[in-house]
């Protein structure tokens, strides 16, 4: 049983953030890759209008063949009950909705206010609890450490917005660092006190490399007891609507740190490096990053150091 829990989110947040649209046929190569690897949970696209983000116009027909794989969690991010809707019918297994901490940001990104979205986000819990209701719906709180757009984001928002989307019905709250401003003593005391109020409810942390930081706040959730973590293959990915926010965290990075440490993520490194190559081939000349795919193994390592 692995003892962290890493969801893959670079066929949505990474290839919503690249100019190219990688052809449908790749992105199921990819995805395919991607849980041959060990992943059990990837956030395959997202549900909304084709003409905003033309990327994620086949959605529908990814989260298909997303489906057809043994073990796999299909997850999708949806914006509004619209969304909810299109994405319960095409079968996913998790639904998640950004909802800003930045009021700023909250606007650029979804064009609602925070409490707008709060009330939005209670119409697709009841959407959930009367036609799927064994589908969880996670919030990943976007700018919680910060906004480029607004600049500073008081931690007492960011609790204040995380309890009043429990209080809405959802299943878990996790913290993002959209924009990539967090840093570690930050990240320890944030999801400290997210963890002391919302207990079992507090999810995942999504990390950002944009100033190099990204898996040292990994790391300092870890510390404080986060067990579930986002990041893009390749490192691929940011947010339209936040300017400067580059660089998610290298999942080849990310497994590589926990199981050194002997973590076990259940994700075979070798396999993994393996699901770089259909990425490359559906965006050809798109950089993609990552430490451990540049310098290889440490010496000495064996077959039980990749995972299982």
């Amino acid at each position: 049983m692995p003892q962290v829990h890493i969801s893959e989110v670079g066929p949505r947040d990474g290839l919503q953030s690249v100019k190219a649209t990688m052809p449908t046929a790749d992105k199921c190569r990819w995805i395919s890759a991607l849980a041959a690897a060990g992943l059990r949970e990837i956030e395959v696209g997202s549900f909304v209008p084709a003409k905003l983000l033309p990327q994620m116009a086949d959605v529908a027909e990814v989260v298909r063949h997303a489906l057809t794989l043994p073990g796999l969690r299909v997850m999708a991010l949806v914006p509004n009950r619209r969304g909810a809707e299109a994405a319960l019918a095409a079968g996913v297994h998790k639904l998640t909705l950004p909802v800003s901490a930045s009021e700023a940001h909250s606007l650029a990104n979804v064009r609602k206010t925070r409490e707008q979205m709060v009330t939005e986000l209670s119409e697709v819990i009841a959407l959930r609890n009367a036609v799927a209701p064994g589908v969880p719906v996670e919030v990943g709180m976007s700018t919680a450490f910060g906004c480029t757009l607004q600049g500073a984001v008081p931690e007492d928002e960011v609790i204040a917005l995380a309890l009043a989307c429990v209080q809405a019905g959802v299943d878990e709250v996790g913290l993002s660092d959209t924009t990539g401003m967090a840093n570690p003593a930050q990240v320890r005391r944030l999801f400290t006190r997210l963890r002391a109020e919302l207990g079992e409810r507090a999810g995942a942390a999504h990390m950002h490399n944009t100033r190099g930081l990204g898996l040292a706040n990994c790391l300092a959730a870890y510390d404080v007891g986060v067990r579930s973590f986002d990041s893009s293959l390749g490192g691929l990915g940011g947010c339209p609507y936040a300017p400067g926010a580059s660089g998610n965290v290298v999942t080849e990075d990310l497994v590589f740190m926990f199981e050194a440490m002997g973590v076990s993520t259940g994700v075979n490194l070798q396999k993994l490096m393996a699901a770089r190559e259909p990425l490359k081939a559906g965006l050809p000349g798109e950089p993609i990053y990552g430490m451990t795919p540049e310098a290889g193994w440490p010496k000495g390592w064996t077959s039980a150091s990749f995972g299982v």
